[in-house]
């Protein structure tokens, strides 16, 4: 028999470590591009724009409630200003503007669209407050978050967005937080039992409808502002806005303010610090999505329900629940999750975005 070859002698040295190193490198890989994705600029630019519109969220949540203790319930007349103020800033930039894209041009051309879209923003507006009239602040709760999967399907389906099972995952985990300060706030009692509504289906079905109309608006929103610019979208919502507002709330709400006295601090201080706030919330979120998108701003503002609770605590006498702390700490790490990839687009060479 032949002797074997040298070659076939050879022991190959064989690494043993070798797949636990592979296994240690790719998970210090993901820590890393975890951590880098956390502390990079991107990524706090969402997280504190989210915070920024929760506050102004908070803002106009604690002045309504003021409002209506002083028997103020007229949820389109409290938009109308924000609306007018929106027309005098950037219908005024829009008008002194020249070149293709001037006011007159975009109505003649594209009014109907905006004209459409401010309708949906008022009604959204108007069905979300309507529905604390009819169920519990729970349920609003619950139905309002309603908005983070309508916006991340039509998303999909009109802006062609293609999601990743992190961007999955972190909106879930976000609704959990979501739950966890309503399960805090139903514990802690802070809101009159649901047996003191005067009409749940009703109330259920408005903020199911609301919800779906906000997400409609701010999917609207993403395309123009990504598209065109950010005062034509604020601009011409603004001069829409107040027409649509303004008839609907002399239609609907003008019995209401019979002796009511609009001088008066208690009335007067609420309601304009409520303009402001919805003001810069509208002014805000333009920016938070054109460097982001819809949904990811959306679900940056569910902190918005924290903080309206801790005001309450000092405004509105609520109890103070350690579940919120929990529970804000599951929405931020739910931003986290939904940060760390960013969404794609699923068809190429989509229109720039503009400054």
């Amino acid at each position: 028999m032949d002797e074997e070859s040298p070659l076939t002698q050879v022991d190959l040295p064989v690494n043993e470590n070798y797949e636990k190193e592979t296994l240690d490198s790719t998970h210090i890989s993901c820590a890393n591009r975890w951590f880098e994705k956390i502390f990079s600029r991107e990524f706090a630019k969402t997280f504190f724009t989210g915070q920024f519109l929760s506050l102004m969220l908070c803002g106009t949540a604690v002045t309504s409630g003021l409002l209506q203790q002083y028997g103020i319930n007229a949820p389109t007349s409290q938009c109308f200003l924000n609306y007018v103020l929106l027309s005098i800033v950037y219908g005024g930039y829009l008008g002194c503007r020249s070149g293709e894209r001037t006011l007159s041009c975009i109505i003649k051309t594209q009014g109907w669209k905006y004209a459409l879209l401010a309708v949906i923003d008022v009604e959204a507006n108007y069905l979300v407050v309507k529905a604390y009239s009819f169920t519990s602040v729970t349920s609003v709760q619950v139905l309002d978050s309603f908005s983070i999967p309508a916006v991340m399907l039509l998303s999909y389906i009109f802006l062609r967005v293609k999601y990743h099972i992190s961007h999955i995952i972190g909106a879930i985990i976000c609704l959990i937080g979501i739950g966890g300060l309503i399960l805090a706030d139903v514990l802690a009692k802070n809101h009159p039992d649901i047996s003191q509504a005067s009409n749940i289906p009703v109330g259920d079905v408005l903020c199911i409808f609301g919800a779906i109309l906000y997400s409609v608006s701010n999917v609207g929103e993403e395309y123009v502002v990504k598209n065109f610019a950010r005062s034509e979208f604020l601009g011409i919502i603004g001069i829409f806005g107040s027409f649509v507002s303004g008839i609907q709330a002399i239609i609907l709400e003008r019995d209401r303010f019979e002796g009511v006295d609009f001088l008066s601090v208690k009335i007067l201080l609420p309601w304009i610090l409520y303009s402001i706030c919805l003001f810069l919330l509208y002014s805000i979120m333009t920016i938070g999505i054109q460097y982001t998108s819809a949904a990811a701003i959306n679900l940056a503002i569910l902190s918005a329900d924290f903080y309206a609770l801790l005001v309450g605590v000092f405004v509105f006498n609520y109890t103070f629940h350690i579940l919120y702390f929990f529970a804000m700490a599951f929405i931020v790490f739910g931003i986290i999750v939904y940060s760390i990839k960013d969404t794609e687009n699923r068809v190429p060479n989509t229109p720039q975005q503009l400054d």
